[in-house]
């Protein structure tokens, strides 16, 4: 029996008990590993004063991170077409309750950054399974459990900082690691509930593998660092990549999956969506900070309405992507991108309600953009390419969140008294992030006219 046989089996086999069991772990989880993220970096600045390190060097707790968890994105991506989802859940929480542990007890700053790593190693293979399995184990079904996916990401985004603030505060920073090591709980269940699987037919070509890890983790220096070394390191790694593919019979990425018109056309509209996105996440807590002059506590809280709507419209997102199609539903998020953020635009330098009460539009788009692109790839590509596409999406989120962050930082560098939005109340320094927002604004229109067109030609 053919691989995709085997799969439509298992899928159709499953109760809906069972399903909603699969459904309720994999959130579960992923709510460990999105809020592992977002609540390190809250607690960014203890850990420096705890030992005493420049802002350079505490940023490998952050930066390190980052790294391992691209990268593992993409490699528990690729190996999900081959191995069984329940092994790889397996070894990824595993390692990810392991770091977290270590982490605890870690005496130095460098066995802090050593736990991270562990940390990243391990829940880099949540994320890149939990938009693998709506497309294993509900075909039918698929966006509805993607929109559940997107709306456990927002929650976790938004309860991150909160949660990260409290215990860092009340305790001790140490204790945001033990708040992760709870995803042990989980390994038994997932050995019970998970589906057994058998390995498929191929190998993994290492050293490509190693190769794209190299230059991906170049890249991610180089956007975070701007040392120049770094770029010209990943352009040759990426060069080794581009050559190991062309010529090994079992490439770690067939070079035809570039081909596929449609796949190539959502990742790239994906990744400028997700750049905006997650600037608006780099921009809010600075903006936040210095017009409105909030502290750490208080700018999660102005975040927090926001996240909580995501949250709970990402169900709706998934069942409109079941019902009127992916295509539909990125359009839906554009518009839902550009109203948000013209209004922030607009209102920068107004109260810190009206600023939260605005982001509302804004992040309602995040599970609709993520839902739908996601279930677009799901669709267009073979079921057994599924897992190496959802990995480079993935992959390709992390890279564009890292794009966001530097291209805005840089832009922020710089004093501009000259207003793009005519109807902004900004005044002083509050003008150059209202502009800010007036170029999301313009991408996001640039990016939905490349999407239409280029599905308009197929």
């Amino acid at each position: 029996m053919s691989a995709i046989a085997e799969q439509a089996t298992e899928e159709y086999t499953l109760s809906k008990s069972e399903k909603k069991k699969i459904i309720f772990l994999m959130c579960s989880v992923l709510l460990f590993s999105v809020m592992n993220g977002t609540m390190f970096m809250i607690a960014v600045p203890d850990i420096a004063g705890s030992f005493s390190l420049l802002p350079s060097q505490v940023s490998w707790v952050v930066t390190g991170y980052i790294i391992l968890y691209a990268i593992g994105a993409l490699m528990y991506g690729k190996l999900a077409d081959i191995y069984p989802l329940k092994l790889l859940l397996t070894i990824g929480l595993s390692l990810f309750a392991a770091g977290s542990v270590f982490g605890f007890f870690a005496p130095t700053f460098l066995m802090v950054v050593i736990a991270r790593l562990i940390q990243a190693m391990g829940a880099s293979s949540i994320l890149a399974l939990a938009f693998i399995v709506p497309s294993r184990y509900f075909w039918d079904e698929r966006g509805r459990v993607l929109g559940i996916v997107s709306s456990t990401m927002a929650f976790a985004s938004g309860v991150g900082p909160v949660i990260g603030g409290f215990v860092a505060g009340a305790l001790n920073w140490q204790f945001l690691f033990l708040i992760s090591a709870l995803v042990m709980i989980t390994i038994p269940f997932f050995q019970i509930w998970i589906p057994k699987e058998e390995k498929k037919e191929g190998k993994v070509d290492i050293l490509g593998a190693v190769f794209i890890a190299v230059a991906v983790a170049d890249l991610i220096l180089f956007i975070t660092m701007f040392d120049w070394w770094y770029i010209v390191i990943s352009i040759v790694f990426f060069g080794l990549f581009a050559w190991r593919i062309s010529k090994t019979d079992i490439p770690f990425i067939r070079p035809d999956l570039f081909k596929n018109a449609p796949y190539r056309t959502t990742i790239i509209a994906g990744f400028f969506a997700i750049m905006t996105m997650m600037g608006l996440m780099f921009i809010m807590p600075l903006l936040l900070s210095e017009v409105n002059e909030l502290n750490t506590l208080l700018i999660g809280l102005t975040l927090f309405p926001g996240a909580m709507v995501a949250a709970f419209m990402g169900r709706w997102a998934g069942l409109l992507t079941d019902r009127r199609g992916s295509n539909q539903v990125v359009f839906i998020a554009f518009a839902l991108m550009i109203t948000g953020f013209l209004l922030i635009s607009t209102f920068t330098g107004g109260p810190a309600w009206l600023i939260s009460t605005v982001l509302i539009i804004t992040f309602i788009a995040f599970p609709f953009i993520q839902t739908s692109t996601a279930n677009l790839i799901s669709t267009v590509l073979p079921r057994n390419e599924i897992g190496v596409g959802m990995g480079i999406y993935n992959l390709v989120n992390f890279m564009s969140g890292a794009f966001g962050g530097a291209i805005i930082g840089k832009i922020l560098d710089y004093d501009n008294d000259i207003k793009l939005n005519p109807f902004s109340i900004a005044q002083d320094n509050e003008i150059v992030y209202s502009n800010v927002f007036v170029g999301f604004v313009v991408l996001t229109i640039l990016n939905g006219c490349f999407f239409y067109m280029s599905f308009r030609r197929k």
